[in-house]
């Protein structure tokens, strides 16, 4: 077995046996990334160096026999997530050089745990995208294949498609990524890996880039829903410096993969079945369902009846956010300076250099949603709709244990296929936003394929702070799955 073959769970107990060290994992999983990066852009900055050090000192707290839970794991960190004396972009011009002097909370939680870090991954520009078009980096390229088409690059999902590029290629065993409306559960259903969104407010945003600070929500990548689980243990916990984390306890995720769904009643929201949805899609949902009910779960007819407002009510929120958020890049405090006559030529030079189209759009839109004479029509209106989608989940729950529903509305596309029409863009987050403007947790777990044989996802929605019983269904689809092809791009392929 080559080192870059195993799981989070595989390698920790490979490393607990005496089978292998991390430094040999580590150096594994540079070599992929130097063989494969290239082609696959994944990883904007790799840090080899901090990486076998880090490597070699969890070897010797192993050997002292003060191994830490997760003690010489290697992990992609989304380039979202400060990292103290390591360079942190956004994958934006405007933060090109900027090199945080913290770390953030979910990534000193994974330092404490003995996480070895291999770099900083390949994302959309302040996490907005579905595609990872948008990076000023440069496209990141989806190790997936159609058929024998090895000429399409397809993208991988965004905006964390450097993370779960990474890990479907065997560059890292897992990855930190982010998700805003769908920005872990798209990129892992195109990639053919499990993506966990955890309940708003579960892990710390504190030293995450902000995108939509009531949306954004940092969670895992990994290969398999139970190493996801196990990252999730790591990364969550109650931290002081966000305001908007839960003081809850971390329970022990990765026990409730085994729990099993005998008894369950599993809601199936006829909302998601939408016009012109893809025959395969439709036939996987029945199959995962399918599934459920061989295991001992109930399969339930439920109704989410405000899910038709949840695109317009997200684009409206997020961008407003985002346009406050990002009002701080103006060439004076951090980042990319473009001088100017005056402070307001410096303003619009530096911002007009930094900011990719993208990026710029959402700025305008949010702008324009919370101006004079607009923002109770739009904004606060919108805000109403959100309350009622959350709502519409509370009023399930009450009946349901969980909710399964397709992840994506399509397997991966090719690069360029809908870069030139934003709302066809838009559209790829139809099935994910609702679970962040709820703030609930959902979980992306591969579970087929498309005729071309490109990886599809089933998603896992539960309650509020209840990601156990989401984890125990992602695994019962998952093992009911038993897929084993894997990437045709891949580390020591």
């Amino acid at each position: 077995m080559h080192p870059t073959d195993f799981t989070i769970r595989g390698a920790l107990e490979a490393l607990g046996e005496g089978i292998v060290t991390s430094e040999a994992l580590t150096a594994a999983h540079l070599e992929a990334i130097e063989a494969l990066n290239p082609r696959l852009n994944a990883f904007v900055t790799v840090t080899a160096e901090r990486a076998m050090e880090a490597a070699r000192a969890s070897d010797r707290r192993r050997a002292n026999g003060v191994a830490r839970p997760l003690d010489g794991v290697p992990l992609a960190i989304k380039d979202l997530f400060c990292t103290e004396g390591t360079r942190t972009t956004a994958a934006s011009r405007i933060l090109g050089d900027f090199v945080p002097p913290y770390e953030s909370t979910v990534t000193a939680n994974l330092l404490r745990d003995g996480a070895v870090f291999l770099g900083k991954a390949n994302l959309d520009e302040f996490a907005m995208g579905s595609s990872n078009a948008t990076s000023a980096f440069g496209e990141v390229e989806n190790p997936w294949k159609r058929g024998n088409d090895d000429g399409t690059r397809l993208v991988p999902g965004g905006s964390s498609g450097g993370s779960a590029a990474a890990v479907a290629a065997r560059l890292a065993m897992g990855a930190t990524a982010t998700d805003t409306g769908g920005s872990i559960r798209q990129p892992a259903a195109f990639c053919g890996i499990a993506g966990m969104k955890p309940t708003y407010g579960r892990c710390s945003r504190w030293g995450v880039v902000a995108f939509a600070s009531s949306l954004d929500t940092p969670g895992p990548v990994a290969r398999t829903v139970e190493d996801c689980a196990i990252l999730l243990g790591s990364m969550a916990g109650h931290d002081p410096r966000d305001a908007t984390s839960a003081d809850r306890p971390v329970p022990d995720f990765a026990a409730a993969c085994a729990r099993g769904v005998r008894g369950l009643r599993i809601g199936v929201p006829r909302e998601y079945r939408l016009e012109g949805m893809p025959d395969e899609i439709e036939a996987l949902w029945q199959q995962g369902l399918a599934w459920l009910r061989a295991e001992g779960a109930e399969i339930v007819d439920i109704s989410l009846p405000h899910t038709k407002y949840a695109l317009p009510t997200y684009y409206i929120v997020a961008p407003a956010e985002a346009s406050s958020n990002l009002a701080r890049y103006d060439g004076v405090r951090f980042g990319r300076r473009v001088e100017g006559g005056d402070l307001k030529d410096l303003y619009e030079r530096t911002r007009a250099a930094g900011f990719g189209a993208e990026v710029k759009r959402r700025i305008m839109i949010g702008t324009y949603v919370l101006s004079a004479g607009y923002y109770d029509a739009y904004y606060v209106r919108a805000q109403r709709v959100r309350a009622l989608i959350k709502r519409d989940f509370d009023e399930a729950f009450r009946s349901v244990d969980a909710i399964v529903t397709p992840a994506t509305p399509s397997a991966a596309f090719a690069a360029g296929e809908k870069q030139d029409d934003p709302v066809a863009m838009y559209l790829n987050d139809v099935f994910t936003v609702t679970a962040n403007l709820a703030g609930i947790p959902g979980l992306a777990v591969p579970a087929g394929f498309d005729r071309q044989g490109l990886p599809l996802g089933l998603q896992v929605l539960g309650r509020d702070f209840d990601e156990e019983t989401v984890f125990a269904v992602g695994t019962a689809i998952e093992h009911a799955a038993k897929l084993t092809a894997v990437p045709q791009v891949r580390a020591f392929a």
